[in-house]
């Protein structure tokens, strides 16, 4: 892998990451835009005692642009994007319209590919490889900032889910903070070892494979379950077999194997509905262990991949009980949704 540096005409960082070592990258941005000049705000909730950002700004980002116009494309034929190379692998640059900024975090866009009409799933082994090789980087270089205390790779898919943008895309959030759903599992995981003596996590996974009938894949160095509580209607958990806190702490041998696994995973969603209906929604989450947090060494790194769609036309709205209690009603039994997964393998 080469990752090339260079900075976009309003002064973000722009990350080229390339399979070749010999791709040169010198392409200038050379649209007229002004210096970035955004101020998210953090609140503090005291009922909750978690934090919102206010970020009023993003009130005006891109949405859903004309054919041609999307800003993810490569620039060429005489159109500026946000990348000024003609052409690329994976990017990862800066947002335009971040929700953490300065002081307050950093936000990022990573392209997974050049091509609009793709989607993760259409990567082959080498790019998706390249993209957890980018993603692992960003979390190694984001830690060394002062400011951030967690970071959090993932990929919204699809307009049901809320994405402005159709090009294949990815974000990664640099937090200043531990969010709230960590906190909630480093609280899980400290009762359990002081109940149990034993890692939650550990036992978590050991239970899947003891059991059995919510596995949906199994490999050498992962196994992707539906979990025992699933909140989703259709929803996954990828771990490594060994348990790591992060990205960084992955093997070769892990490193691997995910491209294979993640992709056939990302494809059975997309057969959840039936051949020639819509893509799937989907929101695909790596959960990190914050970075100085007490309890990091007991957190496992996973992967979460669910998706918002119930049936074929019907989709899962947060409503009263989810939105306004926090309480989730799951429509389709978790060891259902495991078989169908299983029945959507690849042949």
């Amino acid at each position: 892998m080469k990752k090339t540096s260079t900075r976009l005409a309003d002064g973000r960082e722009l990350l080229y990451y390339d399979s070749r070592d010999d791709t040169v990258r010198d392409a200038a941005d050379l649209r007229p835009l002004p210096p970035v000049a955004t101020r998210p705000e953090l609140r503090h909730d005291p009922l909750l005692g978690d934090t919102v950002a206010v970020a009023a700004h993003r009130q005006d980002r891109t949405y859903r642009p004309p054919p041609g116009a999307c800003p993810l494309c490569p620039s060429r034929d005489g159109r500026l994007s946000e990348i000024p190379d003609a052409d690329y692998d994976v990017v990862v640059f800066e947002n335009r319209f971040p929700s953490l900024a300065g002081d307050s975090g950093r936000c990022e866009v990573v392209c997974f590919t050049s091509d609009h009409h793709a989607s993760f799933a259409d990567l082959g082994e080498e790019r998706a490889a390249l993209v957890l090789a980018a993603w692992t980087d960003r979390t190694a270089e984001l830690a060394a900032l002062p400011q951030v205390e967690q970071v959090f790779c993932f990929e919204n898919r699809g307009a049901e889910i809320g994405v402005t943008l159709g090009h294949p895309h990815g974000q990664i959030y640099a937090y200043p903070f531990v969010a709230p759903r960590t906190e909630l599992m480093l609280r899980s995981a400290a009762a359990h070892r002081a109940r149990t003596g034993r890692g939650l996590f550990d036992d978590v996974v050991a239970r899947e494979r003891a059991e059995g009938e919510r596995v949906v894949l199994a490999a050498d160095h992962w196994i992707a379950f539906v979990p025992y509580a699933a909140h989703w209607p259709y929803e996954v958990h990828l771990h490594p077999r060994r348990r790591v806190p992060d990205l960084r702490a992955l093997d070769p041998a892990a490193r691997a194997e995910f491209p294979g696994v993640y992709l056939e995973l990302l494809r059975r969603f997309d057969r959840l509905f039936g051949a020639g209906g819509p893509p799937t929604p989907y929101v695909s989450a790596w959960h990190q262990a914050p970075f100085r947090a007490a309890g990091r060494e007991e957190f496992g790194l996973h992967l979460q991949l669910f998706t918002i769609r119930r049936a074929p036309g019907k989709l899962k709205f947060l409503a009263g009980s989810e939105s306004g209690m926090n309480v989730f009603i799951n429509d389709v039994p978790p060891e259902a949704a495991a078989c169908r997964l299983r029945e959507a393998a690849s042949e």
